[in-house]
């Protein structure tokens, strides 16, 4: 019986031990969570307008302005730009990011895939791991970019991206990412990067009137780069903040998890000892009747 009663305290001191991890790891993920937040909040409406001012220009029907990067070619060669964490203990996270950039390849790309023409740039190592043991025509050229966060890193790959298209090694460009709604809840997404897509207009609806100022050629050859960077960047911090609000909740629910499982252990700990402590009664009770008899 002291056996049991044994193993039953060390199993309560283990779960303690690990329920002190996962609270301190949702705090410190709570910390960088709120600094993710602030970082995809104050870009995301400068991202989105700029996008959509592109995507309203390349729309106009003028090839001379849409230039290079808005034609549309043959979907025969095809880039997923997968963005995942370098860590895991978020759930689901990487995992559902994973799952996408599969679903995508096999409802969308599967005779391109079958030909070896769909190549993964991973942008996270969790993602790079995964996909590469699966045999998947995998690049970890960009696999370190949060090892150091900052708009120059990020803008290196959309550069590669950008030059890879124009020289015609990819026909369509997209990025497979987690796109930050609040700490509890992520939506993955599947978005378009090159060609850069055109708005769809209703009937009746005009196309967007611009000023340019200088030659719309000229201004149009310095924006388009430089507003795929941002994209690409937001789709970055996107994912960051993503990360860390699934961490976050993962560890919080491990932190419940724990205490359901340390009330369980108490519970059949209290029932040992009680039991102990009625057979050593017993005994006692039972040396005494002996010894009267």
């Amino acid at each position: 019986m002291s056996g049991q009663l044994k193993e039953v305290r060390n199993r309560i001191k283990s779960v303690q031990s690990t329920q002190q991890i996962t609270k301190a790891m949702k705090m410190v993920s709570a910390a960088k969570l709120r600094r993710a937040q602030d970082a995809i909040t104050q870009m995301r409406p400068y991202a989105q307008k700029l996008q959509e001012m592109l995507s309203n220009i390349v729309s106009s029907g003028d090839d001379d302005v849409s230039g290079s990067l808005a034609v549309e070619r043959g979907k025969e060669r095809i880039l997923l730009i997968v963005i995942t964490s370098d860590r895991g203990l978020a759930g689901g996270y990487n995992a559902n990011i994973v799952k996408l950039a599969k679903e995508t390849i096999s409802s969308r790309y599967s005779d391109q895939f079958k030909k070896g023409n769909v190549t993964i740039w991973n942008i996270g190592k969790k993602g790079f791991e995964s996909l590469s043991k699966q045999n998947y025509k995998t690049n970890a050229d960009f696999k370190d970019v949060f090892l150091n966060l900052h708009f120059e890193t990020v803008q290196a790959a959309s550069k590669a991206a950008v030059k890879a298209f124009e020289n015609k090694e990819f026909d369509v460009v997209e990025l497979i990412y987690s796109e930050f709604k609040n700490a509890a809840t992520q939506k993955f997404v599947v978005e378009r990067f090159l060609p850069i897509p055109k708005v769809e207009r209703k009937g009746g609806q005009k196309k967007a009137d611009f000023i340019f100022e200088p030659a719309k050629e000229q201004l149009v050859a310095e924006l388009m780069p430089k507003i795929l960077n941002t994209q690409l960047f937001k789709a970055v911090l996107d994912a960051h903040a993503s990360e860390h609000g699934a961490r976050m909740t993962a560890m919080d629910k491990a932190s419940e998890n724990a205490n359901e499982l340390l009330k369980t252990l108490k519970i059949s700990y209290n029932r040992a000892r009680q039991a102990a402590i009625t057979t050593e009664l017993t005994e006692i009770v039972s040396g005494a009747a002996a010894l009267n008899g």
